[in-house]
């Protein structure tokens, strides 16, 4: 059995600067969204413009010379790019787009890695009332051309290597796509048929430009989302979201000033624009934004080299730390780290007790979608973690269990610990206004006053969240509902598993019986030994009922970029099934 106790207690060293939510309760009866409005800066006549948010209001305040963006190579090369820096080069990327003839409410699509032209041209654009869709590097050319093709993108910025790899050969089949601005990463110009040079397009503007006055509903953002079937659907998200990017990395994140801040999201994904780019600049801060992709080494080093004090990742990544051994990290001191999250999906209560155990703080889990924009379930510094947890609701995000009657009216369920829908009380400003051409789509997200996640949570008497796992990954066996999430942190606890994922698979005497796919930890091998082991731990941990039937070894989990373990694409590839949509596979074409 697990000797740790179900709640993780906070140490002073565990808050070394005073928390800003440290008084949950109290804060948040008190909270309002047009108090927390007041904060931000704004724009004359009530308007308001994330970019503004993020940049330009830094040039009247002390955190003009501060660093924004430090940039690190996969070379190793670096860049600091300091406020009033951002400011002129956002500036001139929003002027190239108007003497492009890029209206308001156009689409600028954004296909690069982690280099400073991303973030560069995401801000600029949203200076100018461009909406942004970023794209993840890793897409291959059919996913590419299904969101460009949904988007209707007008202006798509990329790299010459990423352009002629993925998008020339679909260019001529998206007719909406004007212009592709080439950045070159050697740094010389640029001569690709169909293609402007983004350096020399820079080069010729000037450095001043007066920020869009979008209003609080005017489009910003658009992420696409991939569901267990059908297109990607494209979330629309407003300028007014800047309220709650301010708010969350307030109460969630706990930023201040002077924190070194890493979030090792890519854009691609909402996290990396939301908490990457935004809600960081709001406060502030400076961002670390690191080039290579995943090394456990190299990520301790950079930790320790640049002194992060608050780190923003992923239960994947945490995982693929664990599966380094403690070694590894024992090689490094992170004397200026005092707050880790993680998001992408639940965060098993082993990875939580191993931050405190390895890294000497515990990792704050916190949950949240593509579609609400923001974090809204969060495990914060000042008060205990019960490892498992999602958390509690933040200041303005009004949570409750619902579950469906038979004449079709969502109802509340108020007894702690059962099982139902995870919902949201609609109101949040970064809440998504729409589905891209998909009216009844986001329309059937809303019942009786309630957003329906689609998530199945419980709330414990303690008004903490737990999450049961997605409508349609619950397994159904012999009359009992099954969430993969409680079987895949059972079998983390033992100590050769790295990951674990968990499906349903169909049976004929009891509806569908547990299975589980795990990969293993350094220094341990796959045997039918440890087959074995493995379903008498989980067995014991979890009951008989619960626990798997069967179990098999993979040296990886299918996961997509943001983390979560692809539960779908294993039950299809169990089954020989249609993968369906595998674009936000990582590591896919």
């Amino acid at each position: 059995m697990n000797s740790r106790p179900e709640i993780l207690l906070k140490t002073e060293n565990d808050l070394r600067v005073m928390p800003h939510l440290h008084h949950y309760d109290i804060q948040r009866a008190r909270f309002s969204w047009d108090e927390a409005r007041g904060e931000l800066a704004g724009l004359p006549g009530g308007a308001i413009n994330i970019a503004h948010e993020a940049v330009d209001k830094h040039l009247a305040q002390h955190t003009r010379e501060h660093v924004a963006l430090r940039w690190i190579g996969k070379r190793g090369e670096k860049r600091d790019i300091r406020y009033n820096e951002l400011a002129q080069l956002t500036n001139r990327f929003a002027n190239v787009l108007r003497e492009l003839g890029v209206a308001k409410g156009d689409r600028l699509f954004i296909l690069c890695g982690r280099i400073p032209e991303l973030y560069i041209a995401a801000l600029g654009a949203l200076k100018s009332g461009t909406v942004v869709s970023p794209l993840f590097s890793a897409f291959g050319p059919e996913p590419l051309k299904t969101r460009l093709a949904i988007g209707e993108g007008k202006v798509l910025v990329t790299t010459e290597t990423l352009y002629k790899r993925k998008v020339a050969s679909i260019r001529d089949q998206l007719p909406a796509l004007q212009y592709v601005l080439l950045v070159n990463e050697n740094g010389n110009p640029t001569a690709v048929p169909g293609t402007l040079d983004l350096a020399q397009l820079m080069a010729d503007v000037p450095d001043t430009f007066t920020v869009e006055a979008t209003r609080p509903e005017d489009p910003a953002l658009l992420h696409f989302t991939s569901g267990t079937t059908g297109t990607p659907k494209g979330a629309l998200h407003v300028h007014g979201a800047a309220v709650t990017h301010w708010a969350t990395g307030r109460y969630a994140l706990d930023l201040h000033a002077d924190d070194i801040y890493w979030c090792t999201a890519d854009p691609g994904w909402v996290t990396g624009t939301s908490y990457g780019i935004v809600a960081p600049l709001m406060h502030g801060v400076t961002c670390i934004i690191d080039e290579a992709e995943f090394d456990a080494e190299h990520w301790y080093q950079l930790l320790q080299e640049q002194q992060v004090s608050v780190w923003y990742t992923a239960p994947t990544a945490i995982r693929m730390l664990m599966k380094a051994g403690p070694e590894a990290a024992r090689r490094y001191r992170f004397p200026k780290l005092r707050f880790i999250a993680s998001v992408g999906e639940p965060l098993n209560p082993e990875a939580v007790w191993w931050g405190k155990e390895v890294l000497g703080l515990p990792i704050h889990d916190n949950w949240w979608q593509t579609e609400t924009g923001g974090i809204v379930i969060a495990n914060t510094p000042a008060f205990p973690i019960k490892p498992g947890s999602m958390g509690r609701p933040l200041p303005g995000m009004d949570a409750g269990i619902v579950r469906k009657r038979d004449d079709g009216v969502i109802e509340e369920i108020t007894t702690p610990d059962v099982e139902g829908e995870l919902a949201l009380k609609p109101g949040w400003p970064s809440m998504f206004r729409g589905y891209l051409n998909q009216e009844e789509r986001y329309r059937k997200c809303f019942a009786s006053g309630w957003y329906l996640t689609g998530d199945l949570a419980k709330r414990d008497a303690d008004g903490y969240y737990w999450f049961v796992g997605r409508a349609d990954d619950v397994i159904k066996s012999a009359g009992h509902l099954i969430g993969p999430f409680e079987v895949e942190s059972a079998l983390m606890e033992h100590p050769a598993v790295a990951e674990a994922g968990v499906i349903g698979k169909p049976d004929a005497m009891v509806g569908e019986v547990v299975k589980a796919f795990v990969s293993l930890k350094t220094g341990h091998s796959a045997s039918e030994a440890l087959r074995m082991e493995l379903l008498g731990h989980a067995r014991k941990r979890l009951g008989a009922a619960v626990a798997p039937k069967e179990i098999a070894f993979l040296p990886s989990l299918p996961r997509t970029r943001s983390g979560k373990i692809m539960r779908r694409l294993l039950k299809a590839r169990e089954l020989g099934l249609p993968e369906g949509d595998t674009s936000m596979l990582e590591g896919g074409a």
